[in-house]
């Protein structure tokens, strides 16, 4: 007998006289949660988000969709920028603005060493949480593989808004695939030891933009 087997056998034996209960005790569990956490319209849900990315460390920036390509060179300029990672499907307007840098195309070839050694890489991503300041990646073709989104050390992530913005975790499951190689990012990587150091930058990029982009 294993003691898997002893262990159960104990437990049978002290219910043994306990009256068989026909229904839970406290009656059925209330499934009824909360989708949604207050009313927002499509504005305040944006603000929401922004104010809960910043809360993370994250840096927020917001353009139009006119601007974005401006904005984006921007961002990537002053950072020092040269060689940034692009996914197959990244709209080719976005770094339409960007000169003097190379842009590394992603590819199944591209190792996590080649990785290492690009400045940058600029993503698109597939839905963005307002009540948790939560950007997920679900590995589309505007994002690319996981690990580009894991191993560069700046990491410039567009939003579109409001279409991509949800207020709550359960309406962003809703638009998910759960076969899909999911990734969930608040804030940059960042990590605590038991004194509560913050490090960070040690499981992905150490610093992420976010740019909530409006038409």
């Amino acid at each position: 007998m294993s003691t898997r087997d002893q262990v159960l056998g104990r437990i049978r034996r002290a219910l043994a006289d306990a009256p068989h209960a026909t229904a839970p005790a406290r009656g059925a569990v209330d499934r009824g949660y909360l989708r949604v956490h207050g009313q927002r319209d499509a504005a305040q849900t944006a603000d929401l988000l922004a104010e809960n990315l910043a809360d993370y460390r994250a840096i927020v920036h917001r353009a139009t969709a006119a601007e974005l390509p401006g904005r984006l060179a921007g961002l990537l300029a002053a950072r020092g920028a040269r060689r940034v990672v692009v996914p197959p499907g990244l709209p080719e307007r976005w770094l339409s603005a960007v000169q003097d840098m190379e842009q590394v195309p992603d590819s199944a070839g591209l190792t996590a060493r080649e990785l290492d050694a690009v400045d940058s890489v600029v993503t698109g991503c597939a839905v963005a949480i307002a009540e948790t300041g939560t950007i997920v990646l679900d590995a589309g073709p505007d994002q690319g593989r996981r690990r580009v989104t894991l191993v560069p050390d700046h990491h410039v992530v567009v939003v579109r808004v409001p279409e991509q913005v949800v207020d709550s975790v359960p309406q962003a499951l809703e638009r998910l695939d759960p076969v899909r190689p999911l990734t969930w990012i608040s804030g940059p990587s960042a990590t605590s030891d038991i004194e509560l150091d913050r490090v960070e930058g040690v499981h992905g990029p150490r610093t992420l933009e976010v740019v909530l982009v409006t038409d």
